[in-house]
């Protein structure tokens, strides 16, 4: 197997040309929309979360009108992407916050973020790097934290340690990318069950770790 560094850049490169367009499959117009899709997408599928939005925006465009929101209202929109009662209570909170001590504009420091309410590294960097281009560090998701570790590139199954070995091993200008890139190659071939490892473009870059026994196209 070829050294790190060397077997790192050619991750990257063998799954940005599988997938040319890493992007988040979450539907968004601005910061704050992303932001709530994010927080909504906690435990959903992007999927379900892209149904609730519409309606969501709709009736609370941006942070003033959510502010205002009466909570049990915000509960029956975002029902559906479960834990609906702790995300309403949250955005209505970071509604509050940006309006009152950002002017209603999404803060653009991972410092800043991580003040408002139900918002934790993930959001943030995925809101910091989609939406403002700003790269402070890797959002480790399901995907990309099963996926790390199957690839060997960490050890451990600690988000916040994940987080850590990943920045040290990609640049940063490819921070943003290599969340999508893994989420969508989990999705497509490296499933939490039955990862279809014959068909996989990084079979012979991948130590398979925490898989028990090899897998077949059958298996």
């Amino acid at each position: 197997m070829p050294d790190s560094t060397h077997r790192t850049a050619q991750i990257f490169t063998r799954l940005h040309s599988r997938y040319p367009l890493p992007v988040t499959m979450l539907d968004w117009r601005n910061p704050w929309e992303l932001l709530v899709a994010t927080v909504l997408a906690a435990q959903c599928t992007d999927a379900r979360v892209n149904m609730v939005t519409p309606e969501f925006f709709r009736r609370w465009p941006g942070p003033a009108e959510l502010s205002r929101a009466p909570v049990a209202e915000v509960q029956k929109v975002v029902h559906s992407t479960g834990f609906f009662r702790q995300k309403a209570k949250n955005l209505i909170a970071s509604a509050k916050r940006v309006v009152e001590e950002n002017g209603g504009r999404v803060p653009e420091t991972m410092a800043d973020l991580l003040t408002l309410p139900g918002v934790a590294r993930k959001t943030a960097n995925i809101v910091l790097s989609n939406a403002l281009g700003k790269h402070e560090g890797i959002a480790v998701d399901t995907h990309v934290r099963r996926l790390s570790f199957r690839l060997g590139l960490t050890t451990s199954t600690n988000p916040t340690i994940i987080e850590r070995d990943m920045m040290q091993l990609f640049p940063r200008d490819q921070w943003g990318d290599i969340n999508h890139l893994l989420v969508l190659h989990g999705r497509d071939t490296c499933p939490a069950r039955k990862p279809r490892c014959p068909d996989c473009i990084l079979t012979d870059l991948c130590p398979k770790h925490g898989l028990s026994r090899p897998l077949t196209s059958d298996s």
